[in-house]
C-alpha cells in the first residue's frame, strides 16, 4: 500500500458516509488531481468504493459534472485495516534478536 493510497483512505475515513468528489479528496489528501484519479479507479475496481456522476446542467452550473465516491462497507473495513497495518511497528533486520 503506497503512501498516496493511504492518504486517500485517511481522507475518505474522515467521514465514511459522505460522498466526496476527486478534487475535494485530492486537496484533503495533499495530492495532485492526476495522482488521485487512478487510485480512486483502483479502489472502485477492488469494491472499496462506489461512484456516481452527478446530474446537473453543466451550462447552468458553469463546470463539468463531478463523480462522487463513497466507501463501501468492505472499503471501510479494508481502509481501517490498511491504516492500522501502516501504524503497526514493522519488524526490522534485527527482529527476533535480543538486545543486550
Amino acid at each position: 500500500m503506497t503512501t498516496p493510497r493511504l492518504l486517500v483512505l485517511r481522507a475518505l475515513l474522515d467521514d465514511p458516509g459522505r460522498e466526496r468528489y476527486g478534487l475535494d479528496l485530492a486537496t484533503e489528501a495533499g495530492l495532485e488531481p492526476g495522482t488521485i484519479y487512478p487510485i480512486l479507479v483502483a479502489f472502485e475496481g477492488a469494491g472499496w468504493l462506489s461512484s456516481r456522476e452527478e446530474e446537473i446542467d453543466v451550462h447552468a452550473a458553469g463546470r463539468p459534472r463531478r463523480r462522487y465516491y463513497l466507501l463501501t462497507a468492505e472499503g471501510v473495513t479494508a481502509a481501517r485495516s490498511a491504516l492500522a497495518r501502516r501504524r503497526a511497528p514493522q519488524p526490522g533486520p534485527d527482529a527476533g534478536r535480543l538486545a543486550w
